[in-house]
C-alpha cells in the first residue's frame, strides 16, 4: 500500500490537485471518493473534467446515480453511490459495460470497493482550523496507482508549495 496526503486551501486549489492527478489518467482507471457531504468530492471531479478538456457542467450525480461527461482523452464516467446500498444494486445499472473505456470516478466509493480491485482512493476530511481547508489522502495497492503515486506525490507538493 502507498499513501500520502496534501492539504487544499480551498476549492481552486483542489482543482488544481486534481489537474494534476489528470495528467496521468487514462480509460480504465477507477478513482474512489471517501469523504463527508461537502467535503470536496464534486469540486474535485469537475477539476479533473476540465483537465482533461471536458466542456461540460459537471454537478453531483446524488440522484441521476450516473453521469458521462466528454473529454479530449476519453469519457469521464462520474458515479454517487450514497445511495446505493452495496454493489448488487450498483451492478444493475449495467454501467460496467462502460469502466474499460472510461474514466471512472464514484463519490462514495468505498461501497464499491471490492468491485474494483486496481482503484486509487481519495479522502477528503475537513480541516479542524479552517473550513474551507480540506486534506486530501491519496491511497492504492495496485501496481498501476504505486507507480504513480510517488510522481502524483512531487507534482501536487510542488504546485501546491
Amino acid at each position: 500500500m502507498d499513501s500520502f496526503d496534501v492539504t487544499s486551501t480551498g476549492p481552486e486549489e483542489t482543482g488544481r490537485i486534481a489537474s494534476i492527478l489528470a495528467e496521468s489518467l487514462r480509460a480504465g482507471d477507477v478513482i474512489l471518493l471517501r469523504g463527508a457531504l461537502a467535503a470536496g468530492k464534486t469540486t474535485f471531479v469537475k477539476g479533473v473534467a476540465a483537465a482533461l478538456g471536458s466542456v461540460d457542467t459537471v454537478t453531483s450525480p446524488t440522484y441521476m446515480l450516473a453521469q458521462f461527461y466528454r473529454s479530449e482523452s476519453a469519457p469521464i464516467l462520474h458515479m454517487d453511490a450514497y445511495r446505493l446500498t452495496g454493489v448488487a444494486e450498483y451492478r444493475d445499472l449495467g454501467l460496467e459495460d462502460y469502466l474499460a473505456d472510461s474514466i471512472t470516478l464514484i463519490e462514495w466509493g468505498e461501497k464499491l470497493a471490492d468491485d474494483f480491485p486496481c482503484h486509487l482512493t481519495i479522502d477528503f476530511r475537513a480541516g479542524a482550523a479552517d473550513p474551507d481547508h480540506r486534506t486530501l489522502s491519496f491511497a492504492s495497492s495496485c501496481d498501476r496507482w504505486i507507480s504513480i503515486l510517488p510522481l502524483l506525490r512531487a507534482g501536487v507538493t510542488l504546485e501546491v508549495a
